[in-house]
C-alpha cells in the first residue's frame, strides 16, 4: 500500500502563472483556480505515471525475498526499510534505482515491511519540465472555461500532446 507522507510542498504551476494565462486580475477566483491546479496536477501525474514535485512516500510490501518495484516514480532515494520491530539492518535488504527511475527492493526477512523513499521529477516547481507545466496551465484554463458546461467535452488534445513525451507505461 502506497502512502504519501507529505503532500507536494508546492504545486508545479503557480497560481499567478495560471491567472496570467487566463488574464484574470484580482483574488476573487483564487480558491477555485488553486483547486483546478491541484486537479490538473493530479491528472498530469496519473497520465505520465510520474510524480512531478519530489516528496516522501512510504509503501508497505510483503517481504518474500524477491525484487519488488516501488509504486511511485521516479525514485530519487530510498531512505530505509522498517520491519514490525523497527528499522531493518542494512544486511537484511537490498535496494536499487534503475536508469528509468524505478525503485526496487528485496527483503530477506518475512512478513510485511514499510519502505521509506522520496520520488519526483524535480525538487521544486522550477525544475518541472516546461511542457508539463504548460499542459497543466492549459488544462486549468479548460476546467475554468467549461465548468459543468454541456459543451465541456474532454481535455484539449494539446494537453496530452504536451504530456505524452513524459508518459511512463508500466507493464506488470
Amino acid at each position: 500500500m502506497l502512502a504519501e507522507v507529505q503532500p507536494a510542498p508546492v504545486q508545479p504551476v503557480a497560481l499567478d502563472e495560471a491567472k496570467a494565462f487566463l488574464r484574470i486580475d484580482g483574488a476573487a477566483e483564487d480558491a477555485l483556480l488553486a483547486g483546478f491546479i491541484r486537479t490538473a496536477t493530479a491528472l498530469a501525474e496519473a497520465f505520465t505515471g510520474q510524480r512531478l514535485v519530489a516528496r516522501a512516500f512510504t509503501e508497505t510490501l510483503a517481504a518474500d525475498g524477491c525484487w519488488q518495484r516501488l509504486s511511485a516514480a521516479p525514485v530519487m532515494a530510498i531512505a530505509g526499510i522498517d520491519g514490525e520491530g523497527g528499522p531493518l539492518p542494512g544486511e537484511a535488504y537490498e535496494t536499487d534505482i534503475d536508469r528509468a527511475g524505478n525503485g526496487w527492493v528485496r527483503v530477506a526477512a518475512s512478513g510485511r515491511v514499510t519502505v521509506r523513499y522520496r520520488a519526483g521529477l524535480a525538487a521544486d516547481w522550477n525544475g518541472v519540465p516546461e511542457p508539463l507545466r504548460q499542459g497543466i496551465v492549459r488544462l486549468v484554463s479548460h476546467l475554468h472555461a467549461h465548468r459543468d458546461a454541456p459543451d465541456a467535452g474532454g481535455p484539449p488534445a494539446a494537453v496530452a500532446a504536451l504530456w505524452r513525451p513524459w508518459r511512463r507505461i508500466r507493464l506488470n
